[in-house]
């Protein structure tokens, strides 16, 4: 019996003693596959902290980088090799920009992010040449960590073949301090991924200020690849674009890349805020988007495969909310980056981020609904109008009434939630780009046009923008009714004005109108007049009507300063009317409906689509009739021929 237990206890011992090695010797003979987890963030837009906004009608607190840092720890905490990537636009969106190219508060907190690539984006380049350097070279001396950047279709062949410019050569020294390079190598847990940069065609029209020439980003990133492929041995490519998927395929730049670079395993697209729920997949080249603003943050993970390709095994987009707990350190760093802002930039103004402008009870559009929607929005109402007010206000030598003011969608950032709008909700909804002062804000300009000139703006809101969206205009002053059905560039029926009475005045073709803008619209009157491939082009004119050649001269100023399109809509907001008497301005209630300046005759009636044709409608006519007559021409010819062949062979038989 003893000898039994002895035995049985020997034999349950060597069981014990060889099971880890089995499990050991099982391990190395079949290992499991190859994983990558990948975080990722684009056009977040120094949208640091938390922010108040308004989805689907209701009041939100969104986003916040201490919130996402958060997250990222937990990943890390699964997986310390997760790989943290964001594809540009980190910049140009709140307040925290106006120290963009001092401080480079977005480089540095996407580093504190832990994040290890990034790209550049066309609002990177809002702050010029010398805003762009001066945030790099700020990155590198702060001596916070830093995202690696990474660039690839930079065409300094070209330019150096033309002969640099300073600006260019400006750009090419901070990219050599900074090490922007066509990609980067990252190690993680001993798997190699190299991660390339491209900027798109799109960014770059997006990007009137930026003096650096690009190769097309399939051609440049397919150059790349093969580089990678020659001489670094990796195990994954992923690509970093600004450049965005439509749902217009021959405009859908990173599925067209895709396609062209079948080697890329991942594109986490940029650019177009897109929100993709479930990636994109051309192939074994999987497109992922998580949406602007640190709303959201990606989360995927990544397996090898036997062909030695990458499968998505998990995708998500992460809601940024109230209820993750935002992690304390990041949010010192944050509020320290604010306070620099409140002293630097805001007390020129005589501002702070938290001063309440008005009180509002108006459920307002959003800033996306002025991109979508094609229609009459309050919030374009009320920002147009406050251009108006700021430009007839100001002390500028030109005291010629406003006739007009228009704002484009592609400028509005967000919107005003109901309760109190602080100076920080009126920059965070008007916050793009720089004056040549070198001030953050893109300053107001005034010009004139002739009437025939803002018909043509009507139309350009009418025919233009559902190809280009950010060409949807909100006017002040001019009143219009456009018929969606109607032939293109003749969807307009009626336009006109309204004197001080508010009475209906018609538009005299040959007069000239007193408009005002933001600066980087009058920028981009190239663009539109390019889309409809000079059809409708608008020429800026001073007061006597001679053609404004540099649209820096038309900027507004006011006590010899450049009057900042925020600031204009801070002092309208500053000084509407208190209604309740409790100091503080009241957003009036007109605002609260439409108030007929852009009016949608929704109509397929035959007197609605023929009714007022303008000469654009005589033109494509003339052009139709053209082509039917060499239709009609061509089916002649080609018949004579066949009966004259048919001749021929009639006459061999006899």
């Amino acid at each position: 019996m003893k000898k039994t237990v002895i035995s049985i206890a020997a034999f349950c011992l060597t069981v014990m003693l060889s099971f880890p090695l089995y499990a050991v010797s099982v391990s190395a003979a079949e290992p499991g596959p190859e994983q990558v987890d990948i975080l990722f963030l684009h056009d977040t837009h120094s949208h640091l902290d938390s922010f108040p906004t308004v989805e689907e009608g209701q009041n939100v607190t969104l986003g916040g980088f201490a919130r996402i840092k958060t997250l990222i720890d937990e990943k890390k905490e699964e997986n310390p090799d997760a790989l943290v990537l964001d594809a540009g636009d980190f910049s140009m969106g709140t307040l925290v920009q106006t120290i963009f190219h001092t401080d480079a508060p977005e480089l540095r907190m996407l580093g504190a992010l832990g994040c290890d690539a990034s790209t550049l984006g066309n609002h990177e380049f809002d702050y010029r040449s010398a805003g762009l350097a001066g945030a790099l070279d700020a990155a590198l001396r702060s001596g916070d960590p830093v995202p690696a950047l990474a660039l690839c279709n930079v065409d300094w062949e070209a330019m150096e073949a033309e002969g640099l410019t300073e600006d260019q050569r400006l750009l090419k020294a901070s990219f050599t301090s900074y090490g922007i390079k066509d990609y980067v190598i990252l190690d993680k847990s001993g798997i190699r991924i190299a991660v390339l940069g491209v900027f798109g065609e799109d960014s770059l029209a997006c990007a009137p200020t930026c003096v650096l020439k690009f190769r097309d980003i399939s051609e440049a990133a397919a150059d790349t690849v093969k580089k990678i492929q020659e001489n670094e041995d990796v195990d994954m490519i992923v690509c970093l674009s600004h450049s965005g998927t439509s749902e217009e395929a021959d405009k859908s730049e990173d599925e067209i890349l895709a396609k062209a670079v079948p080697e890329i395993d991942l594109i986490v697209s940029g650019h177009t805020h897109t929100s993709l729920y479930e990636p994109i997949r051309h192939g074994d080249t999987y497109i992922v988007s998580c949406g602007s603003y640190a709303r959201n943050l990606g989360s995927l993970s990544m397996s090898r495969q036997e062909n030695g390709r990458w499968q998505m095994d998990s995708y998500e987009l992460i809601p940024i909310t109230q209820d993750i707990r935002p992690d304390q350190a990041t949010q010192v760093k944050i509020d320290s980056l604010m306070e620099k802002v409140d002293a630097s930039y805001l007390s020129w103004f005589g501002y702070t981020a938290d001063q309440v402008l008005a009180q509002n009870d108006i459920k307002f559009a959003t800033s996306d609904d002025l991109y979508y929607l094609h229609e009459e929005l309050n919030l374009g109402n009320l920002l147009s109008d406050a251009f108006v007010y700021a430009a007839e206000n100001a002390d500028d030598p030109d005291d010629h009434p406003i006739d007009a003011a228009i704002v484009p969608s592609g400028c509005v950032r967000d919107t005003f939630a109901t309760g109190d709008v602080t100076v920080t909700d009126v920059f965070n909804a008007y916050s793009l780009g720089v004056g040549p002062d070198g001030i953050p804000g893109y300053p107001l300009i005034s010009m004139y046009l002739t009437g025939a000139e803002l018909k043509t703006g009507a139309e350009i809101d009418a025919s233009v923008s559902d190809f280009m969206k950010s060409a949807r205009l909100y006017i002040s002053g001019l009143h219009f009714t456009y018929n969606p059905h109607r032939i293109l560039l003749n969807k307009v029926t009626d336009c006109y004005m309204t004197d001080e009475n508010g009475e209906r005045a018609e538009i005299q073709d040959d007069k000239l109108y007193r408009v005002v803008c933001d600066l980087y619209s009058g920028q981009m009157l190239g663009a539109v007049t390019d889309v409809s491939y000079g059809i409708l082009s608008v020429q800026p004119k001073f007061a006597d009507g001679t053609p404004i050649r540099n649209i820096e001269d038309a900027i507004i100023t006011d006590g010899g300063r450049e009057l900042k399109a925020w600031a204009a809509i801070a002092g309208f907001l500053d000084a509407l009317e208190d209604t309740n008497g409790d100091g503080v301005s009241d957003i009036p209630q007109a605002y609260a409906s439409a108030q007929g300046r852009k009016v949608v005759e929704d109509s397929r009636a035959i007197g609605d689509l023929l009714k007022n044709p303008n000469k654009f409608t005589f033109i494509i006519l003339g052009v139709l009739l053209l082509l039917l007559a060499l239709v009609i021409l061509l089916f002649w010819l080609l018949i004579r021929l066949v009966r004259r062949l048919a001749h021929k062979a009639g006459a061999r038989k006899r």
